[in-house]
């Protein structure tokens, strides 16, 4: 709807009725007026709960629903139509009665008095009743708000009063209630941003416009702040354009900062647009008629100050036109960094002038600054170096300050500090330095560390979460302590995540509240940190660096570090006391040299967690070296107090910071620093010396490990001007895009004709009206060329001859035609003469000469032009373009001449000069012509000969305005370097860019009679670039090409066709190429062989005429050129061409890319200073006896060649400590020292010089490199002293035989008959009868069958008087199983495969091995998994045969079974497959076997207890048990001499309980001798016992027996 309001306008307190449209301000004043309009919305707050909630409803839809209002309490809160709260509303009290009556004591009084109050106003329409009850339901207003507001206040206070007692628990960061919202407004409407803050403490907000403060005092009447109850505005009076811009508002407390932003849009009504003020730009300036040309004048100076001082920086600024209300944008950088106004910079533009004030110089200030001013038509910038020296030292001898102080890695209680170290020590080298830290509000400031570090980073720990901090740093020597650093930017010491979400853009205000933490999970312990890793090693630190647990669920999680040395398991808590917040943690007082693992644990108030996984063992030293020295340094004279010094990079730098630069006057030994901050560069230009001095320079390199060694001194050089001026204010160009040097970004003006920018628009009409008459006198008389009127002579002067910005070089003519001239051609050449470009009085003489004597041979005046076309029309202009003439004469062309003629129904007029001063361009904008007519054109051209007859008339043109969003075609199509196999197409972009500005173009080919759908394209994707190179031409081939550009709207139309080229290749062509003299200058280098007297060399760079001498000298001599760089650089990179004019297109072109750059100035180096070859570079070995040789071999040197051996910049000589010799002859230079010290730690040096060519190689050995080498002299020197008595040629160790027998042994030397050799274990001697042996120089120990006693430390002595030697052997621990493990692997390989067998039990399977060994570990597997044993499964060993046993097999134990030896390597395994066949052949045996053992088990057996023989008396009674066995109970049978006996009262038989078979004669006689048999007998089998009774008689002589 029409009369809507727009999303932006709803409900914001600064849309006042001005802001409206008409129609929409009626709609709003009949609602105003209406009886039934109302509005009503509704609040609560929970003080608790720190809620909001709100409600709103609209006026108009309340009415609709209901002519009376309920009672709701008025809000301040505005909200949309989705509940948003959008901003804050004022009330405003109406006259109508339903608005008034909402603020009624009961409902019953508001409908009583409402009702009257209506039928009042419809009986009696007096206004006085209408005001007075207005006025009543005013006051009654009025009271209720102030009651309401009265208890707010009292609500207010006692919250206030609540958090002052409970300060701790309520503190929060910062946070956006309400954020403000963007705008878009009209031109000199005011605007307000407001938002809703709340924190405690309570916030401080500051507002920000494009990130810089906004001071009201500054400004006054234009911004205006408020601050009411959380409630923050910022006002902002007659918005202008320079008010759209994005704002931001910061709060600030003391547990952190949250920012929010907004951005204003300042528009303007079309067609009201305010004359005073600048027009807008709808594309380039250029159109409108305006360009705007800029010059930097009044320019400050290459300048020098101290830290502490104040400096400004200004420059004059002049633009033209001047207009009085355009501002152009002022710009000032510092190197590529673009400066803001702070505290350090004050920034002035003052209408003329722009000033940049350093407040207080400090060494960071130093540095290159550029101003840069940017207006509509493109930009100009100034450059100049500021030097900062350091301030006086408060302590003679004291370092300077360090710098750059920056902080890094910042979390809850840690930060990194970095900086840079001062380039001067003032003698004394720095011992460290001291990092201090200040809490942001307060003065006071703690040192950090209480020895000084000598690396440039250092950790700080300790801080308070939530608080922000400041740090500076102080370097220290022996004279004493520097001045401090500039302070750093402050840092909020809190998590890194916490940060991030504060600072970043938040989401709209939704009425919801988002839970981004989880809620704290009480009594549950944390879990194991994640990635523990050794993020920095010093010998001063270690930095620690984890991720807290995957369960963030948990309260208040805070760490332990604990510490273990390497090789032992023993780990010790670091911070005892009190663990920290943060996932970083810096310990310090770690030795250095000693290996470490770490460790960290979770804790909070439910317990400690388990520790991380601990990280690889880390070796407490520096891992960063200090860069080795720079290389040769080279100085090159520059002006006439500065010289430009380029030095070779440092070969051994990681992180490198960057290179200082000190110079000296030659024979004063006093060094003085020629820059005070580091530079990235390996070229400098030190300023500030002395005219006609001769300096020397030296660099240094540095990074954060520290300074390295000064660099070779460069060779004298005197302060004086080069040849050329040298680099203005010691800036060294950068290369910019495409090639541009020293700017920031590109910028190339459009081109706008030629002939407006020559003359003033009167002084052409004048001349203009003169040549008209002579036109039609011309005309009427049938004249073929146009007599010019003559210019004033003082034009010459004025113009100076310059015809725009264009270059042009001419196309050469391919056919020299002769063509006869008209006698009116000669006739007017003194008219015509008067066109041209101003020429040496000779010439004209010589073409006055040719004039008067015709029949003489003379220059011929050029063909016509062709080709004309159109590339740009606008209302009353348009710009044409032509070909150069075929044949250009006998001389070059010098410019040309346009005619126009209108046609008017198909019917031309008459012709009219379009030019009255030739141009030299083939373009040109032919102006004064009518909209929507159309015109024919022609062309002449003119050299000194005269002018040429005009071309054919184009075709008709109509002059109207283009409006195509794309190019138009470009033009000046050339083909040059034309080859077999590849050409160079140049051409100029087109005059008509479209909608928007070309950004490429394509280029397409065909052979020149293939058909128009031959056309293809060269390049796929489009060049910005004005030329392109084709290539993969077909040789013999003719071409033709044409160009079309493209801009974002599309791609334009096609340029007109150039001539066809055939693809050949000259004879007699020639390429350029590329030369470096002996004096290390580069040059182009190119020849033509088919020159002519008129013929010239023009050399462009990148397809541009190169007009800049300062750069290139061009030198000619007959049919060479030759171009040289005078001092070349990056900005020399680009495509070099030469040209040879009036040839048949003699061209070549050459490609110094970056890499060639970089490769000729190598050789240039060389050549100018030569470096002596080397075959290898300082090198360090060993010699006998712990000696140290340094020694390197040089190509070749001659007899005057000399070695300087130089020590930390201390130049060695000749003595006891160090032998040095010098081998012309091989080239081999080398210094040997007998031993190494601990000072004798650093960098060594061989100089070495020949003539003029010189060199030099380092070797640095420092930190663990110089260590390792010096412990492995001292082995080599003891070594040498051990081996003059007996000693060991081969220590002490150990061999196993097959037969799994322990041999130690050992090889010696240098023995005699007296030598003796002692074996010990463990310090007890071993007897020499213990398997000694001592054969052929070698020691040996037999140990038969080695077992765990046999562990300990053996140890062989050799001894006479000579000396001794000792070497021992280890055998415990790991020294004894690894021992273990070779008896082990040969155990393994003695033993058989796996075979299988059965017994009663089962299967069994085994497998024999040469010799068992107690402690051999074996392990069973059963389809690849370890068998786990039991009562079924069984191993063992039995003698050398190790077996498993399978009770009760079945078919489940089928399946591939190994035996795996384990001898701490790979092991060895055996296998066998119990399966198929030969399961079944081995569970048939242990079925037999089984049943044969059952049998054998449960057969009868008579277990024992009868006697063999019996002797007894006779009348005893005889008593026999024996033991009877056997399942199932054997039958029992007694035998007497054979025959069975029974059971009678004389003899008793008896078996009882199936186990005792008893036999019982009451009273034995003799009758009872003989020979008894007991018999048992089951189904299993039968066995019998027997035994033999004999009886004797006493009375009988010598007790005979019966």
């Amino acid at each position: 709807m029409s009369g809507s309001i727009p999303f932006y306008q709803k409900h914001h307190r600064h849309y006042d009725r001005g802001y409206r449209s008409k129609e929409t301000e009626s709609k709003l004043s009949q609602y105003q007026s209406s009886s039934r309009y109302a509005a009503g919305s509704s609040t609560s707050s929970t003080s608790r709960s720190r809620g909001l909630k709100v409600s709103s409803h609209s006026g108009l839809e309340t009415s609709r629903l209901s002519p009376v209002p309920k009672r709701a309490r008025p809000t301040y809160l505005a909200v949309d139509r989705e509940n948003q709260i959008i901003g804050y509303v004022v009330p405003i009290f109406r006259g109508s009665q339903e608005f008034a009556s909402g603020f009624s004591d009961t409902e019953e009084a508001r409908v009583r008095e409402t009702a009257a109050y209506m039928a009042r106003r419809d009986l009696f329409t007096s206004g006085l009743e209408m005001e007075r009850s207005e006025q009543i339901s005013r006051k009654e207003a009025m009271r209720e708000s102030a009651e309401r507001i009265s208890l707010n206040k009292r609500i207010h206070e006692h919250e206030e009063h609540f958090k002052r007692m409970n300060e701790d628990s309520l503190m929060h960061p910062p946070e956006f209630v309400i954020k403000p919202r963007s705008h878009t407004v009209w031109e000199k409407q005011c605007v307000r941003l407001h938002c809703t803050v709340s924190g405690w403490p309570d916030p401080r907000v500051v507002w920000y416009k494009n990130n810089v403060a906004i001071d009201p005092l500054a400004n006054p009447g234009k911004y205006k702040l408020e601050s009411r109850y959380s409630v923050h505005s910022l006002e902002i009076n007659r918005c202008d354009f320079d008010d759209t811009a994005q704002y931001r508002v910061s709060a600030m407390n003391s547990k952190g900062e949250l920012s929010a932003f907004a951005s204003i849009v300042v528009k303007r009504f079309k067609g009201e647009i305010d004359e005073s003020l600048p027009a807008p730009r709808h594309g380039p300036v250029s159109e409108y008629g305006i360009t705007f040309q800029t010059h930097i004048v009044d320019k400050f100076g290459v300048s020098f100050g101290r830290e502490g001082e104040t400096m400004s920086l200004g420059c004059t600024v002049i633009i033209y036109p001047a207009l009085h209300h355009y501002q152009p944008e002022i710009q000032w950088y510092r190197g590529d960094v673009l400066l803001s106004p702070s505290k350090w910079y004050h920034m002035h533009w003052s209408g003329d002038r722009a000033t940049l004030t350093l407040t207080h110089l400090n060494k960071e200030d130093e540095g290159l600054y550029t101003l840069r001013v940017t207006t509509k038509s493109g930009y100009e910038t100034y450059s100049a170096y500021v030097f900062v020296r350091d301030a006086d030292a408060e302590i003679e001898g004291a370092p300077g300050a360090p710098l750059d102080v920056r902080c890094l890695d910042v979390n809850k209680d840690y930060i990194i500090v970095t900086w840079k170290q001062p380039a001067i020590d003032r003698g004394n080298s720095i011992l460290g330095y001291f990092v201090d830290r200040c809490e942001v509000g307060t003065t006071h400031w703690i040192q950090c560390n209480d020895t000084p570090v000598k690396f440039a980073r250092f950790p700080v720990t300790g801080l308070v979460e939530g608080r922000s901090y400041t740090f500076r740093v102080r370097a220290v020597n022996k004279s004493g302590m520097s001045r401090p650093s500039r302070v750093s930017e402050p840092v909020a010491a809190m998590d890194p995540a916490d940060r991030a979400r504060m600072r970043g853009t938040s989401a709209p205000w939704t009425g919801q509240i988002i839970v981004t933490e989880e809620e704290p999970a009480e009594g549950v312990v944390p879990g194991r940190p994640l990635e523990l890793q050794v993020t920095e090693a010093t010998k001063n630190y270690v930095v620690l660096s984890w991720k807290p647990p995957g369960d963030k669920g948990l309260e208040g999680v805070m760490y332990y570090v604990e510490k273990c040395v390497s090789g032992t398991d023993s780990w010790q808590r670091v911070n005892t006391e009190i663990p920290v917040k943060s996932p970083r943690f810096a310990l310090f007082d770690l030795a250095e040299g000693k290996s470490y693992s770490f460790r960290v644990r979770c804790c909070n108030s439910a317990g400690v967690g388990e520790p991380s996984d601990p990280t690889e063992a880390t070796t407490v030293g520096d891992k960063l070296d200090i860069p080795s020295a720079p290389g040769k340094v080279v100085p090159t004279r520059n002006t006439d107090t500065s010289v430009v010094v380029s030095w070779e990079a440092s070969r051994e730098a990681k992180e490198l910071v960057g290179y200082y630069i000190e110079g000296s006057v030659v024979g004063s030994n006093v060094w003085e620093p020629c820059n005070n901050k580091p530079v990235n560069a390996t070229r400098f230009i030190c300023h500030g010396l002395m005219t006609g001095e001769t300096y020397v320079f030296r660099v240094r390199a540095v990074n954060a490990a520290g300074i390295s060694q000064f660099s070779q001194e460069s060779e004298p050089v005197e302060v004086k001007a080069a040849i050329g001026g040298g680099i203005p204010h010691g800036v060294l160009p950068e290369m910019g895009p495409g090639g541009n040097v020293g700017r920031l970004t590109e910028h190339r003006p459009r081109w706008t004709g030629t002939h407006e920018t020559v003359q003033s628009p009167a002084d052409t009409k004048l001349k203009l009206n003169k040549a008209q008459a002579d036109t039609q006198t011309r005309e009427g008389a049938g004249a073929a060329s146009s007599g010019l009127a003559g210019p004033d002579p003082m034009e010459g002067k004025s113009n100076g001859g310059k015809r725009g910005s264009v270059s042009w070089a001419p196309d050469l003519a391919k056919d020299l035609v002769s063509e006869s001239v008209s006698d009116s051609v000669r006739d007017s050449l003194t008219d015509i003469a008067a066109h041209l470009d101003p020429v040496p009085a000779e010439v004209q003489d010589q073409a006055a000469k040719a004039v008067k004597e015709p029949e003489t041979k003379q220059a011929p005046s050029p063909t016509p032009p062709y080709g004309i076309t159109v590339l740009e029309c606008v209302r009353d202009s348009m710009v044409l373009a032509w070909k150069q003439p075929t044949f250009i004469g006998g001389a070059d062309i010098t410019g040309y001449f346009v005619d126009y003629r209108e046609v008017i129904d198909g019917v031309p007029g008459k012709w009219h000069e379009g030019n009255i001063k030739a141009v030299s361009e083939r373009a040109y904008r032919v102006c004064d012509l009518k909209e929507n007519r159309k015109y024919q054109f022609q062309v002449r051209a003119a050299n000194m000969a005269g002018v040429g007859i005009p071309s054919l008339p184009s075709d008709t043109f109509l002059c109207e305005e283009w409006t195509i969003a794309v190019p138009g075609p470009p033009h000046d199509l050339q083909v040059r370097e034309v080859r077999s196999d590849s050409m160079v197409l140049l051409w100029k972009p087109p005059v008509y860019q479209g909608r928007d500005p070309v950004n490429g173009f394509y280029v397409d080919i065909k052979e020149a009679d293939a058909p128009e759908e031959a056309w293809r394209g060269v390049n796929n994707k489009a060049t910005e670039k004005t030329y392109i190179k084709i290539k993969n031409v077909k040789e013999g081939e003719t071409y033709v090409f044409r160009v079309r550009a493209q801009n974002k709207a599309g791609v334009g139309k096609t340029s007109d066709v150039t001539e066809p080229v055939p693809a050949v290749t000259k004879p007699g062509t020639k390429e350029i190429v590329v030369d470096v003299d002996d004096d290390g200058v580069i040059s182009l280098n190119f020849e033509c062989c088919d020159m002519t007297p008129d013929s010239k060399f023009v050399w462009s760079k990148n397809y541009e005429e190169m007009t800049d001498s300062s750069r290139l000298t061009v030198e000619t001599k007959g049919n060479k050129s030759k171009a040289v760089f005078k001092n070349p650089g990056e900005e020399d990179i680009g495509i070099y061409s030469c040209l040879v004019t009036h040839t048949d297109g003699a061209s070549s072109s050459y490609t110094l890319s970056e890499e060639e750059l970089k490769r000729l100035l190598e050789i240039s180096h060389d050549h100018k200073f030569p470096i002596i070859p080397l075959k290898s570079e300082l090198a360090v070995e060993l010699l006998e006896k712990g000696r140290v040789r340094f020694w390197l071999q040089a190509d070749k040197m001659s007899a005057n060649g000399k070695v300087d051996y130089v020590f930390n910049d201390n130049v060695l000589s000749q003595g006891e400590k160090y032998k040095m010799n010098f081998d012309r002859n091989t080239g081999v230079i080398e210094m040997i020292m007998e031993s190494l010290t601990p000072a004798d730690e650093g960098t060594f040096t061989f100089q070495l010089q020949d003539g003029k060519a010189t060199n030099q190689s380092s070797l640095v050995l420092i930190g663990d490199v110089f260590k390792q080498l010096q412990k492995e002299s001292e082995f080599q020197r003891k070594e040498w002293f051990r081996k003059q008595g007996p000693h060991f040629i081969e220590y002490l160790g150990y061999e196993v035989t097959p037969e799994c027998c322990v041999v130690l042994k050992c090889k010696v030397g240098n023995v005699k008959k007296e030598t003796s050799a002692v074996w010990y274990k463990d310090g007890r001697e071993i007897k020499a009868d213990e398997h000694l042996g001592f054969t052929e120089g070698v020691l040996k120990l037999e140990i038969a069958q080695i077992s765990k006693k046999d562990s300990g430390v053996y140890e062989v002595v050799l001894k006479d008087d000579r000396g001794k030697d000792t070497s021992t052997l280890n055998l415990t621990d790991q020294g004894f199983k690894d021992l273990m493990n070779e008896v082990f692997s040969f155990i393994a390989n003695s033993s058989t495969p796996l075979k299988i067998t059965s017994t009663e039990q089962g299967i069994r399977l085994y497998t024999f091995v040469s010799y068992y060994n107690d402690l051999l570990q074996v392990t069973w597997h059963y389809k690849d998994s370890a068998i786990a044993f039991s009562d079924r499964i069984k191993s063992g060993v039995v003698g050398e045969q190790l077996w498993l046993q399978i009770s009760d097999p079945t078919e489940k134990d089928m399946g591939k079974y190994a035996i795996e030896f384990n001898d701490g390597k790979g092991g060895l395994r055996r296998t066998v497959e119990l399966s198929g066949q030969a399961f079944d052949d081995a569970f048939a045996e242990f079925q037999r076997l089984k049943a044969a053992a059952i049998a054998e088990r449960n057969r009868a057996r008579v277990a024992g207890g009868l006697p063999d023989v019996v002797t007894i008396q006779e009348g005893k009674a005889l008593n026999l048990t024996c033991n009877i066995s056997g399942d199932p109970v054997p039958e029992v049978t007694w035998l007497k001499n054979d025959r069975e006996i029974t059971s009678d009262a004389h003899c008793i038989l008896k078996f009882e309980s199936g186990k005792f078979a008893s036999f019982t004669i009451t009273g034995v006689n003799t009758s009872d001798s003989g020979k008894y048999s007991i018999l048992v007998k089951n189904k299993y089998g039968t066995e019998s016992g027997d035994f033999t009774v004999s009886v004797f008689i006493p009375d009988e002589a010598g007790g005979k027996k019966k």
